[in-house]
């Protein structure tokens, strides 16, 4: 890739420098921010105007290829969401390897088999912690996960059942077969090479849940590495003393 344009041309990109250390490149949709010679971006909510941008730099141009791919804007970073539908949840490892998606090579679906792997969790511990040694890579999953999952799940299992369509508080939580469940991604999915932050939708919190992937170059697989969507959400009607 050549050398990125500076022309002072309002509709295709302005540079201005601020605080000293930080160059803002402002695009038509995008802002680009190269702070301790590295290139990052964020999304803007509106076309911004400075028409006095270059009375600030002296910076001519920026070589965009003396930077890492994963740092610059890819348009399949933009927000997506998919629908992973589950027949049934497992209950074994040989139920899970059977299951749509269990050869690992789509992230949407590794992270929805998780969640329905997890469902299994008060039916059987240690099922449970086969399949995700399957999902979790080459190494079997620490003693610190594991300890991680049981005190997010000890009496909770309705945490895991939130992210199918159709929950929610009011109904405790059920699901019902075929299980839905929207996986989603933003710009800043896959900027760390290898890996993937894809969100969660829990019917019982505000906000999408993060879990985090990663990728194995040799065979295209993705694991999970972490289990922070398993934060607490609002607890089904059937438990609030206040209901």
């Amino acid at each position: 890739m050549g050398a990125v344009s500076t022309t002072p041309c309002l509709y295709f990109l302005i540079i201005i420098k601020k605080h000293g250390e930080s160059i803002y490149i402002c695009g038509k949709s995008t802002i680009f921010v190269l702070t301790n010679q590295k290139l990052q971006f964020m999304n803007k909510t509106s076309i911004l105007v400075l028409s006095l941008a270059l009375c600030f730099t002296g910076i001519n141009s920026i070589n965009a290829s003396d930077y890492p791919e994963q740092n610059r804007p890819i348009e399949s970073n933009k927000n997506k969401t998919k629908e992973v539908v589950i027949k049934s949840l497992p209950t074994s490892l040989a139920e899970l390897q059977a299951m749509d998606g269990a050869d690992l090579k789509d992230e949407f679906k590794v992270a929805a088999l998780v969640v329905a792997t997890l469902c299994n969790y008060e039916n059987d511990k240690e099922a449970t912690f086969e399949m995700l040694d399957f999902l979790n890579g080459p190494t079997d999953m620490n003693t610190y996960t594991r300890q991680f999952i049981r005190e997010r799940l000890e009496g909770k299992q309705y945490k895991t059942f939130s992210f199918f369509e159709g929950t929610s508080p009011k109904n405790n939580y059920q699901a019902k077969a075929p299980y839905k469940i929207q996986v989603s991604t933003n710009p800043y999915t896959y900027q760390d090479e290898n890996y993937a932050t894809l969100y969660l939708q829990s019917s019982g919190a505000d906000n999408p849940r993060p879990i985090k992937l990663r990728k194995k170059p040799s065979t295209g697989q993705w694991f999970v590495v972490d289990y922070n969507f398993l934060a607490d959400i609002r607890i089904p009607v059937e438990q609030d003393e206040w209901n």
